[in-house]
């Protein structure tokens, strides 16, 4: 009987912390949003520290790899993006572009949250130190980086199609699913990476199945219709779709599908918050 009255006791607990877990999570960020800001800061310094060009490389890789992309993909496969499209390596350049942003700052949370709390056990040995805020610290990051990506792609779209398109102001709305799903992803693997350390070994996997199983170098149109129904089951389907309607093509996005995706994302994003709070108790056993 006390078995069933502390697995009862438990259950109830498990329920009650879900239920506050949405509260906890935004309080939690606000309270922690000085620190939170300090640390994003220095880790952004901290990866360029000694480097002759500094953070200018945070616009020039972004811009290199654009350069590659468009070369294999436009010059040596010759592929087109469609029918409405100019025939134009520019053109092709900054669609990819578009999708190129979406992906890599999903890329770059999922390669990081595996060993950043392995990487900062010093913080994990601090009773009051609030670790849940160190994956927001990598997607701080991401965001910086995605933001001077954008700066680049306006240049470009400035330089070869000589117009900006006034939906770009729509493009914070389409960020908010990307960035709680990154969020809640982030904090899953941030926990599994403490005990599964196999995890930060299959991540950059995941990473590339997840570049070719998004439409980042094709439209969504290009496939058959059999295959159409499962590449919307993926997220980054949505987002980076929507994300080259609002700064290529001049579209808003549709309303009602990004509500439904972002609760979908925040739901996500509250059920990796909750599973990280769950499972910290047990870091510093095993670290």
């Amino acid at each position: 009987m006390n078995d069933v009255a502390v697995h009862s006791a438990r259950s109830i607990s498990d329920r009650i912390s879900i239920i506050n877990a949405p509260y906890k999570l935004v309080s939690g960020l606000w309270v922690n949003r000085g620190l939170l800001a300090q640390m994003t800061r220095r880790e952004i310094t901290r990866r360029y520290k000694g480097s002759l060009l500094g953070l200018a490389w945070s616009f020039f890789n972004p811009l290199l790899m654009l350069s590659i992309y468009t070369f294999f993909f436009a010059v040596v496969f010759k592929s087109k993006w469609g029918a409405s499209v100019p025939e134009n390596k520019a053109a092709y350049a900054i669609i990819l572009f578009a999708g190129l942003i979406m992906h890599s700052l999903m890329a770059e949370c999922i390669n990081t949250a595996p060993t950043i709390i392995v990487g900062n056990v010093s913080y994990v040995k601090r009773v009051v130190f609030p670790l849940e805020i160190l994956p927001c610290v990598s997607l701080g990051s991401a965001l910086f980086h995605a933001l001077i990506s954008l700066i680049a792609l306006v240049a470009t779209q400035l330089v070869f199609m000589h117009e900006v398109q006034w939906t770009l102001i729509y493009l914070p709305l389409v960020f908010v699913p990307l960035i709680l799903e990154a969020l809640g992803i982030s904090w899953i693997l941030a926990s599994l990476g403490v005990y599964v350390r196999d995890v930060s070994q299959i991540t950059g996997t995941i990473v590339t199945i997840l570049l070719f199983l998004s439409p980042v170098f094709y439209p969504v149109t290009a496939l058959p219709e059999a295959f159409r129904g499962w590449m919307s089951l993926n997220p980054m389907t949505f987002i980076i779709g929507n994300a080259r309607e609002v700064i290529v093509f001049g579209h808003a996005p549709d309303m009602a599908e990004l509500l439904f995706v972002s609760i979908y994302a925040g739901i996500f994003a509250v059920f990796g918050y909750w599973w990280f709070q769950k499972t910290k108790k047990g870091f510093a056993d095993v670290l």
